[in-house]
Order: structure tokens, then C-alpha cells, then sequence
């Protein structure tokens, strides 16, 4: 058997490993240099920026690898799985900092590809690669959440531009993003048939984010209200009144996405680390070097061996995915056991910190532990966005398993 393809990938790993140390900033390598976790996400803000990480993401941008499989056409790095593999290795190993994280590229970008005019990839595609726009998704509203397709912000056609008049709500980071991928009913004579996807500048006039405050004291999600909000035609994706089509593709990508930032434990799901270990801190260990307490030791490692079936089941997916030019149903099931995952893991976190597990702030409580406390409370939503876990239920018994609707 020749071996032409692996001499050409290890030809591609010389390459990249590199390219990653010529070009990666010096200023990143500092222990002490904090990353701003804002600049990550791109958009105008950053446009101007000095700052090392968005320098990275520069140049990682024009090099297509912030979307790696992307086409080159695009903006893309136009690769092969086998070479975005290769990649990411590198990446990892030599322990670079994400350069860009963005709905843009884990949803919008895709369902772009395959429903977009050759003139909207042109225009958008290539600007969210090197994150010069920050992204925002404009789905759920007062009265259509788990049932999405009820939605009202109503989009009427005025000739020469579309006018937008309505609300969406629980919309991710709306108050620093840029644009801002919206459902909207331009047909209100029938249900998902009058559903369709614009594209919506956030500095339009009329267009006005407000924070939402949560159990967790944080504001990452916002209400955002539509006054009389004028969008130039070309702004519609796909056609008039097949909007729910893309919808759903963008939900997969959603959800996809969602479950693996679920895994780590951070920001969704508490404060990050092994979990064993941290629990050996508070509760110290028996004379063979395990935890002193039995049963949290032995659900601690179940729940370390739940993550390690879900990552591997990720995994997986994500190769059938690709197989397929684009996720399935299944992704629901990952999306629903991400969420119990975090939730759970979160929990273990709390009851093994004890009475440190329950600071909200003041003295006598470490950054870490108020972050535990704060995760787990943030956690109680992973089972409500991108949708439920009912609905998720729902879709895996119909799509996957093929079940009929109850009578």
C-alpha cells in the first residue's frame, strides 16, 4: 500500500506547526498576559484593536483557519478533514489560544453555504471567517419558545425594503453584536410556511438590545426590540416563506455546538478542573490517595465515565455529520445529555465543596468556589436553550427512533 497521503500529511504538519509558531503573538506566550475573552468573539469593537489576541485572530482569519473546512472561495481554509485534524493537533499541543469563537462560524456560516446567493457568501461568508462581525441569533420571542414556530416579529414587504416591527427574546450577546440572524413572519395566513431568514445590521435604526439579569448575576442574554426597522432586500436568505427549513438546519448546528461546550464544566456547567481532584481538597483522601467519601468517590467516577462515552459519542456524530454534509436528528440526543451531564457535574461540584459551595461573594470565599456556585445556578438554563429537553425528547423519538405521536 502506498503511503503518498501519509507523507503528505506529515509534509502538512511540518507546515502547519510552522506557520502557528512564526505567526502566533509573543505577547500570547506570557503567563501573565490576560486574554480578553470579548476580543474572541471579533466584530467593529475589536476592528481597530492592537491587542495581541486579535492580531491572531488576523491572521488566522486570512489564513481561513478559523473555519478550516470552509471553501477557499470563501475566505475558508478550504481543508481536507484529515488536514483540519492535523490542525487541530497542532493547535492543541503547542497550547495556542482560541483565535475566534462566533455563532457566525459554528451556525451561521453553515446553513450560509448551503441555502445563501452566490453574492451573500461573497459578502459574509469571508467577513466572518476573519471575525470583522459578531453575530446574534434572533429565534425565540414571548410567546414562541418551545414552540418556535408561532413567532409574530412580523416582516412586511414595503417594495423596495422589508419593515420589521416586533420582539425576540433570551438573543445571546445582542447588546455587543454586530448582525443579528432573525426568523420573521412575512406571511401571517399560515404557520411554518410563513416563516422566513434576514439578515439585520444591529446599528439600524430601531433596532434596540436590553440585558436580562439571571439567577447567576450575569446578563448574557438580552430582549431585543424591532420599531419600524428598514432591511435592504438582498438581506433575505433563501426564499419567501422558507425560512423554517433553514431553521431547523441551524438548530442542528445549534445544538451541536451547544454539547460540546457543555463537556468541560466551565462557564455552563461550574467551576472547571477534575472534579476527583477537587473534591480530595475539601474532603480529603483515604490512605491509598482516594477520595475519604465512598459514595461521592463512586459518583464522581461514573459521572467521569458518563463524559468519557459522551465525548466519544461526539466524536462520532461529528464524523457522520461530516459524511453526510451536515448533522442530524441525533444531534438532539447529544444536546440532551449534555445538558444533564453539566448539570449533574455541577451539582457533584457544589456538595463536594460543602459550605464553601454556597458563597456569593465577601471574604472567606475563593474565586473558584464562587464561580461553583455560579455555574451551578447558570446550569439550570442548559436544559432550556437551544432547546428544551422535552423538545428534544420529542424529536429524538420521532426522528431517530421513528416512533408515532401519541393518540
Amino acid at each position: 500500500m502506498s503511503d503518498f497521503g501519509a507523507t503528505e500529511l506529515d509534509a502538512f504538519r511540518t507546515e502547519v506547526r510552522d506557520w502557528l509558531a512564526a505567526n502566533y503573538p509573543a505577547e500570547l506566550r506570557d503567563p501573565k498576559h490576560r486574554i480578553d475573552e470579548e476580543a474572541v468573539w471579533g466584530g467593529r469593537r475589536y476592528a481597530d484593536s492592537k491587542d495581541p489576541l486579535r492580531e491572531w485572530q488576523r491572521r488566522m482569519g486570512e489564513k481561513g483557519w478559523t473555519a478550516p473546512q470552509w471553501p477557499a472561495a470563501y475566505g475558508g481554509g478550504g481543508l481536507t478533514a484529515e488536514q483540519d485534524r492535523v490542525l487541530q493537533q497542532e493547535l492543541q499541543k503547542g497550547g495556542y489560544a482560541t483565535p475566534l469563537a462566533s455563532f457566525g462560524v459554528w451556525m451561521l456560516g453553515p446553513v450560509l453555504l448551503e441555502y445563501a446567493s452566490e453574492e451573500q457568501k461573497q459578502r459574509f461568508i469571508p467577513q466572518i471567517v476573519k471575525g470583522e462581525i459578531r453575530w446574534c441569533q434572533g429565534y425565540s420571542e414571548p410567546g414562541a419558545g418551545s414552540d418556535l414556530a408561532s413567532l409574530q416579529l412580523r416582516c412586511e414587504d414595503k417594495g423596495d425594503h422589508w419593515l420589521v416591527n416586533g420582539q425576540k427574546i433570551w438573543t445571546s450577546y445582542a447588546d455587543k453584536a454586530d448582525w443579528i440572524f432573525a426568523l420573521v413572519r412575512t406571511d401571517t395566513s399560515k404557520k411554518h410556511e410563513g416563516i422566513s431568514f434576514l439578515l439585520i445590521d444591529m446599528t439600524t435604526p430601531g433596532v434596540t438590545p436590553r440585558p436580562i439579569q439571571l439567577i447567576s448575576g450575569e446578563s448574557p442574554f438580552c430582549e431585543t426590540f424591532f420599531e419600524d426597522v428598514k432591511v435592504p432586500k438582498e438581506q433575505l436568505v433563501g426564499r419567501l416563506n422558507g425560512g423554517w427549513e433553514i431553521a431547523k438546519r441551524l438548530l442542528q448546528y445549534e445544538r451541536q455546538n451547544i454539547s460540546g461546550g457543555f463537556g468541560g464544566g466551565g462557564g455552563a456547567g461550574g467551576a472547571s478542573g477534575d472534579l476527583g481532584e477537587i473534591a480530595k481538597r475539601y474532603l480529603g483522601a483515604d490512605e491509598t490517595g482516594a477520595l475519604a467519601d465512598p459514595d461521592l468517590r463512586g459518583r464522581i467516577t461514573k459521572k467521569k465515565m458518563d463524559f468519557q462515552a459522551f465525548y466519544q459519542t461526539i466524536a462520532r456524530v461529528a464524523a457522520e455529520s461530516k459524511a453526510a454534509k451536515g448533522p442530524s436528528a441525533a444531534t438532539s440526543i447529544i444536546k440532551y445529555a449534555a445538558a444533564t451531564f453539566a448539570q449533574e457535574r455541577s451539582e457533584l461540584m457544589v456538595e463536594a465543596m460543602g459550605a464553601q459551595g454556597l458563597g456569593w461573594e465577601g471574604e472567606g470565599f475563593e474565586r473558584p468556589e464562587l464561580t461553583a456556585t455560579r455555574g451551578w445556578l447558570r446550569s439550570k438554563g442548559n436544559s432550556i436553550e437551544g432547546g428544551t429537553s422535552e423538545i428534544n425528547v420529542n424529536v429524538v423519538s420521532k426522528r431517530v427512533l421513528g416512533l408515532p405521536d401519541p393518540k
